[in-house]
């Protein structure tokens, strides 16, 4: 398994305006290392302990992406350095986040998750709750956080119809919320199994693990 291969392979099939989150949940420092070598600066973890522990002792140059589902009482432990956090889905946890950074005097860029799958286990809001999100003076009294789009997870299904068809349904009401709202510049949808047909549909940002990493 060479990752800096399988890398900058990935790389090369991305339009110049898709950024790539490399996804290294449970992979060991030595395997982040090998990416950062070749230049990589964008990683993704699901849990907040694990990223800390890789943060304390990896270059401080990384932008630590949270991708993960987000308990609101662990927002505290990665206040200080997270780069972006995605999946945001209640407005309580943009005000814990908001307090967090605060504390460490840092804006926290965040992206609203929007539920776009099928599957009951999904997170996520729907479109009439992210519109009034970005609508309230609630929001606006957050200062040290910016919401700087959205992000979703399609089904988890080998009908790639469907995935196009969720996939396109956001990117339409992304683009819709983007003329009212420009600061809205990061569209997270695409993973390893289906990142091609979200970039056909928009995508600004695609999460890619097991492709560079190898399975978990």
């Amino acid at each position: 398994m060479n990752i800096s291969e399988n890398l900058i392979k990935v790389k090369e099939t991305l339009p110049k305006n898709v950024s790539l989150v490399a996804v290294s949940k449970t992979k060991p420092i030595k395997d982040i290392q090998e990416a950062y070598d070749v230049g990589h600066r964008i990683f993704g973890e699901n849990r907040i302990q694990e990223m800390v522990e890789k943060y304390e002792v990896l270059p401080k140059d990384i932008q630590w992406h949270m991708i993960g589902h987000l308990q609101r009482n662990k927002v505290k432990y990665m206040a200080h350095f997270v780069d972006l956090i995605h999946g945001v889905d209640s407005f309580k946890t943009l005000k814990e986040i908001d307090k967090q950074a605060k504390k460490h005097n840092r804006v926290i860029n965040c992206l609203l998750q929007a539920r776009i799958a099928k599957e009951e286990t999904k997170f996520g809001l729907p479109f009439s709750d992210i519109e009034k999100i970005l609508a309230s003076k609630e929001l606006q009294e957050l200062t040290n956080i910016k919401i700087t789009g959205l992000m979703a997870m399609a089904s988890f299904t080998d009908n790639k119809t469907q995935i196009k068809n969720e996939f396109n349904g956001l990117s339409s009401f992304y683009n819709q919320m983007q003329s009212q709202y420009p600061a809205l510049k990061t569209l997270s949808i695409g993973m390893s199994g289906d990142y091609q047909l979200a970039i056909e549909s928009g995508s600004t940002m695609v999460r890619i693990g097991s492709i560079i990493f190898g399975e978990r």
